[in-house]
Formats: structure tokens, sequence, C-alpha cells
């Protein structure tokens, strides 16, 4: 995919997921939203993969149906109402992307936030969950009330993993103003040659 400009985060985010998903394979959309992630997804597993897409909110779950109806490709999707914490219990297989974008539901009730225990718990399960080569990315949007607690503490546990295992990866716009979106991503290595 080549991308025509880089001023969102989730543009960024696409170009540097390109090789990491392939045909058929099973990957996780942790914080589902308006389901804009969830389809982009489910268009690159294709007819044979899947996509386990999680929110807390069943506003995002009828959202994201309505979007995957209408694209056709419902029937790549698990749609789950319930935290990214409890993904491993959903998800037995290994994955090669776990997708996670930060904050609140755009257009919804702002209370509604995502939190730095339940975040954490959801990313150590999506670390064991990745195959080798497998990456986590995680957009996170700090201008919002617990949005740089969040960045905080997400920040602190990558960059204590160990660089044997994970490669982390920080992009942040540098000039753009009102608190723009982070990105990291962490890329298990294959450590079973």
């Amino acid at each position: 995919m080549k991308a025509k400009y880089l001023t969102k985060v989730t543009d960024l985010n696409k170009v540097l997921l390109e090789d990491v998903i392939n045909e058929g394979d099973i990957v996780i959309d942790a914080t589902m939203g308006n389901g804009y992630d969830t389809k982009y997804l489910a268009e690159k597993v294709g007819e044979n993969g899947l996509v386990y897409s999680f929110d807390v909110q069943e506003e995002a779950i009828k959202s994201t149906k309505k979007r995957l109806e209408k694209a056709e490709l419902i029937d790549r999707v698990k749609l789950i109402l319930d935290g990214h914490q409890n993904m491993d219990m959903y998800v037995d297989k290994e994955v090669s992307c776990v997708i996670f974008n930060l904050g609140y539901l755009p257009r919804a009730k702002h209370q509604v936030i995502t939190k730095p225990d339940t975040t954490l718990e959801a990313i150590k399960k999506s670390l064991k969950l990745l195959k080798p080569h497998g990456v986590v990315s995680i957009a996170i949007y700090t201008g919002h009330e617990g949005g740089m607690e969040e960045f905080d503490e997400v920040f602190k546990y990558v960059s204590e993993l160990d660089q044997s295992e994970y490669n982390a990866l920080n992009c942040n716009f540098v000039n753009q103003i009102n608190h723009p979106p982070r990105l990291i991503m962490v890329e298990k290595k294959n450590n079973y040659i």
C-alpha cells in the first residue's frame, strides 16, 4: 500500500503494517470503535482470514456491523462485546497483528475511555498471542483526561520489553499541536532459529 498522505497516525500505521498481515491470517482489532480498522483488517486477511474485533460499547458493535455488511466483509469478522483484556478467552491461535486505537469512541460518550490497567493487560496478552514477526500496533490519543497517563504506562511497559524478544518503536508527529496521537509498534522476534 502506498500512502498518499501521512497526515494521521492511522495512515502511517497502515504503511508500517503492509507486509505484516497476509491473506489467511488471524488478526485482532482490540478497540473496534467505529470499525475502520476492523474493515481494513478484514480486507487484508481476505476470504480465508479472520478478524476478532473487541469493544465494550453496543454503539461500536452496531456501527462496525453496518460498515462491514455494506462492504460485504462481515463473514470474516467476529464482533465481540467485551473488553480487550479478555481477548485470550476468545482467541486461542497465533495472530499476525493486534491493533489498538486507545482513547474514546468518536461521536459517542467521551466518559467511556480505555484505561491503563486493562490496556496493559490486553497488550501483555497480545504479545503472547503473536506469532514470530507479528506486530502489536498501539495508537494512543493523549488529548483527553487520562490519555497522557495511559501513554506513560504503555510507553514505560514497552520500553522495558526484552530486546532479544521484541523490537519496540515509538512514532509521533513532532510539529502538530493539540496533543497529536502517538504510535507504538512492537514486533515479536523470531527466536526459534
